[in-house]
């Protein structure tokens, strides 16, 4: 391309319109033209941002890797009827025809790839402290330059929030799935043995009843009705359980029972043993003994297939309560509503991820309840919770406390995992900004985070670290809108959710001190939350 066909190309673009002679003279000797084959990358995701790219012919693609899939992000190109197509949202059309200004901008990496899309695409690359120095000579381009930065910043929002939600949603229908699956296979399973149990209950009705005189059924009904009344045991030693199933196992085959071996996990199962049985069945003669001993059994095993059915039909009905609150479906979008139920509804969706990590609450009691949106603020739990466990790698202590702290409710999610780099702590709140690996994260999560807390709710969102121990720290106000909240103290190792990436940068953790306050401390294993 000779430099009047560069000069006459470069005049004809929006973003260098209104640029005097001289200043398109400047542009020219500065510019660096390229020519891609189809499908050659400009840029790629994570690389350091070098350039600002223009385009003068032919398309570009921008894709970016999440969760090991490609997505294509957006498409320019200089034809008008591709270009129309791709004028969604509100897209610009100067937005067609430059690309990389955003990585420049922030000092960071692209935050995306981008490759030829055509046999013949043209652009020309501005190098970093060139791409500066226009900005300063060519005042016009900042005025086309800017609308199309703040439209790709909401754009991105808007499709990391989409994302969110279908990775929500993804999550919880596999953290559903996981946690129904016990439940629906113990209903399952008791539904299939329930039928033939209740024919060996039938059968041995008839023999117990024609073996046994009155008074040996009088106490084998005293039996039956004081197992009913017996709690679980509230501790299991499996040993003693085992000892004590093969003992009255081996008496109930000598006495000639023909299903010995569930009678004895029968009785053994509810924390009892050989002696307390014998006692309970002084009354009942020799001859009527293996079928009073077969009737129990059988009585034994549908008892305990109707309390699985039981207790499954509940903890489905848990599940479902705790994705319908979790999701906050059919509800209007601001609401009354409680913090910790959210927390517990998060753990509940997140449980399959935290199996091998401890859970830890201290919750104030008596907490009031807030107002606002909690839909978006369990977006806000998931994506610290989840944060959380990948940091542990499967092992470790997650602690959520919540308690009053003056006109603010103050959540914090406590982490023993690696902890965040001292260098990258003041950046984790801004957009793009990303620590994972290229194709595992977008860099947004935390940024939604902090814009769901301190716009949507006027709260504060601060991050605390050093390896070892990580705290999120999350301040909202009871009701309306209070200054309180959204100040943070400057606190060591701290990036305060006051502004993207505002706060200091020692890796120390800060000691905290406050009131002393009614609590509720549990420390469970996540197989139980």
């Amino acid at each position: 391309m000779t430099e009047p066909e560069l000069r006459t190309a470069l005049s004809g673009l929006e973003i260098f319109e209104g640029l005097t002679e001289d200043q398109l003279d400047w542009l020219v000797s500065v510019s660096e033209p390229r020519v891609l084959g189809d499908g050659e990358v400009l840029f790629r995701d994570g690389e350091e941002a070098t350039g600002f790219h223009v385009l003068l012919a032919g398309g570009l693609v921008v894709t970016k890797v999440v969760d090991g899939r490609e997505e294509v992000l957006t498409r320019h190109s200089t034809e008008e009827e591709s270009a129309a197509a791709e004028e969604h949202d509100g897209k610009p059309s100067a937005a067609h025809r430059f690309t990389g200004e955003l990585p420049l901008l922030t000092d960071g990496s692209y935050v995306a790839t981008a490759a030829a899309s055509g046999p013949a695409t043209t652009v020309v690359a501005y190098p970093k402290p060139v791409f500066f120095e226009m900005l300063t000579r060519c005042h016009g381009v900042a005025a086309v330059l800017i609308p199309v930065l703040a439209w790709r910043i909401k754009s991105s929002e808007v499709q990391a929030r989409k994302r969110a939600t279908v990775e929500a949603l993804g999550t919880l229908a596999a953290g559903l799935a996981h946690e129904l699956n016990n439940p629906a296979a113990a209903v399952a399973r008791a539904a299939q043995e329930l039928a033939p149990a209740l024919d060996r209950l039938t059968r041995t009705a008839y023999a117990w009843g024609a073996a046994a005189s009155g008074a040996e059924r009088s106490v084998l009904e005293r039996l039956a009705e004081e197992l009913d009344k017996l709690p679980p045991p509230e501790i299991t030693d499996p040993l003693a359980q085992a000892d004590a199933e093969e003992e009255i196992a081996d008496w109930a085959q000598e006495a000639g029972t023909e299903r010995a071996g569930l009678l004895g996990s029968g009785i053994s199962d509810l924390g009892l043993e050989l002696g307390w049985l014998l006692e309970r069945l002084e009354g009942v003669g020799e001859p009527a003994l293996p079928a009073a001993l077969d009737h129990l059994a059988a009585l034994l095993e549908t008892r305990s297939l109707a309390a699985e059915l039981r207790a499954a039909g509940p903890r489905i009905s848990q599940l479902v309560a705790a994705t319908r609150d979790y999701a906050n479906l059919d509800r209007a979008p601001e609401q009354t509503f409680s913090v910790t139920d959210g927390l517990e509804n998060t753990l509940v969706v997140l449980r399959a991820k935290l199996a091998g990590i401890s859970i830890v609450r201290k919750y104030e009691l008596d907490l009031p309840e807030l107002t606002g949106y909690p839909s978006e603020l369990n977006q806000v739990w998931t994506n610290l919770v989840d944060n959380a466990a990948e940091a542990m790698e499967g092992s470790g202590v997650l602690t959520l406390r919540v308690r009053a702290e003056g006109v603010c409710m103050v959540v914090e999610i406590t982490d023993t995992g690696r902890g965040i780099p001292e260098d990258s702590l003041p950046r984790i709140f801004e957009p793009f900004y990303t620590t994972k690996d290229v194709g595992k994260g977008t860099g947004l999560g935390l940024h939604l985070s902090y814009r769901i807390v301190t716009q949507r709710h006027h709260g504060s969102i601060a991050a605390r670290s050093r390896p070892g121990e990580t705290r999120m720290v999350i301040r909202l106000p009871f009701a309306g809108n209070a200054p309180a909240c959204a100040v943070v103290d400057d606190v060591p190792g701290q990036s305060a959710g006051e502004g993207p990436g505002a706060g200091a940068t020692s890796s120390t953790t800060s000691s905290t001190t406050s009131s002393t306050v009614r609590t509720t401390d549990r420390s469970t294993s996540s197989s139980t939350t």
